[in-house]
């Protein structure tokens, strides 16, 4: 999976902050835990995850440079929020699709 710069920056600051991992994790799994698959977890983590890269903005480096130089309009944060839900989300039963062949 690859990541833009601003999904790599959020990364890079949640895994080298504890309290911000938990607080994720957390909103990761709770997420998780009350749609119906990743693909809409996903959909409602890329708006929180936008939400949290301009708060951030306001107040810590790199974000505010970022913004600073680059400004706010809104990028995807949707492969971050699929990457967390596959390592920290919900495990979900793989669906059965049946058999696919005529049973020869």
């Amino acid at each position: 999976m690859s990541l833009n710069r601003s999904e790599q920056m959020v990364l890079d600051y949640v895994v080298s902050h504890p309290d911000e991992r938990q607080y994720w994790m957390d909103k990761v799994r709770s997420t998780s835990r009350a749609c119906a698959d990743d693909h809409e977890a996903s959909l409602l983590l890329d708006g929180d995850i936008w939400s949290y890269y301009l708060e951030r903005a306001q107040v810590v480096e790199p974000f505010r440079g970022t913004v600073l130089r680059e400004g706010s309009k809104r990028i995807s944060m949707r492969n971050l929020a699929e990457y967390w839900c596959r390592i920290w989300g919900v495990q979900r039963p793989k669906k059965d699709r049946g058999k696919t062949y005529d049973g020869l």
